[in-house]
């Protein structure tokens, strides 16, 4: 199974920024010493081209993003300050999701250690996302004629609102995404299919919901790939996420996810998305159990 990891393109970042940046780099540490992954496997991506961002954002977004020029406002939407090296950070952690989505297809499964930027905008922004990851790879992928059809599979805590506005249109990108109703971004898109849950909701009901939310959406579309964004921060423990679900829970969700793929023989690109945990080893347990939860799946499944 092959990983791709970018953690090694630092992010500048000021004194006590609260976006927890060296999860990745504990994630991929945490990978290398489980000999699960071979050396060999866990491969630096290229940078998404200027051409493949253009498939989905707006030429001014993408300008102002190569010369510096986003406005105070627009830098505080995406919470972070403009830098070559976030630039080059965002289009290397999209180049994962797309190089585990071309893994994906010849292997079964892949996983990208970052990526799951959910909440960019055609022409913006927001949420710690500068470009959306998995609209991108689809719109590649489609452009090549690798796929016809992508399903978008978002279980991240935060509906992945910028996916959802992107694919509005677009008949070939399916988007279901399981969220917080309350939880941030305050005024939700229109997914294909979303789900949301209250504040509080355990493993129980979160795990039916997810259940249910997979058979519906398979139903209603059959997809070329899925898109896994699995999201650490539907955790008890998450500072951001408001939801009640356990660490088991969540190893659990990604077992449906890949189970339910796997049955259905469609490949599974897998990334981070969100985590934010008071105790930043949780995330990472959290993350390294997806990881870890791939790579047994990934042992006994059939080609696609």
């Amino acid at each position: 199974m092959l990983v791709f990891r970018s953690d090694h393109f630092e992010l500048p970042l000021p004194p006590g920024h609260r976006f927890p940046l060296a999860k990745y780099r504990l994630l991929r540490e945490r990978v290398e010493a489980s000999g699960w992954i071979a050396a060999e496997w866990l491969l630096v991506p290229e940078a998404v081209s200027l051409e493949q961002i253009l498939l989905v954002h707006d030429p001014q977004y993408l300008q102002k993003l190569l010369h510096g020029q986003l406005s105070d406002a627009e830098q505080r939407r995406i919470g972070f300050p403009w830098s070559p090296q976030l630039l080059e950070r965002s289009r290397r952690s999209a180049g994962g999701t797309l190089a585990a989505c071309r893994a994906a297809l010849r292997d079964g499964i892949s996983v990208n250690l970052a990526g799951g930027t959910h909440h960019a905008f055609a022409d913006a922004g927001e949420g710690f996302c500068l470009l959306n990851d998995s609209v991108i790879a689809a719109r590649v992928l489609r452009a090549e004629r690798l796929v016809e059809r992508v399903l978008i599979v978002d279980l991240d805590v935060h509906q992945g609102n910028g996916t959802a506005a992107l694919c509005r249109d677009d008949p070939n990108i399916f988007t279901f995404s399981v969220h917080g109703a309350k939880n941030f971004p305050l005024r939700k898109e229109t997914s294909d299919l979303d789900i949301e849950l209250p504040d509080g909701t355990t493993d129980g009901d979160y795990l039916e919901a997810v259940e249910q939310g997979l058979f519906e959406a398979t139903r209603r579309f059959h997809a070329d790939l899925v898109i896994y964004l699995a999201g650490a921060d539907p955790f008890e423990g998450d500072r951001l996420g408001r939801l009640k679900v356990s660490k088991a829970g969540l190893f659990r969700r990604t077992e449906l996810v890949l189970d339910t793929f796997a049955a259905l023989r469609v490949p599974v690109a897998v990334t981070m998305a969100g985590g934010y945990a008071a105790d930043l080893n949780d995330t990472v347990d959290i993350y390294f159990d997806t990881v870890r939860c791939c790579a047994l799946r990934n042992s006994s499944r059939e080609m696609p």
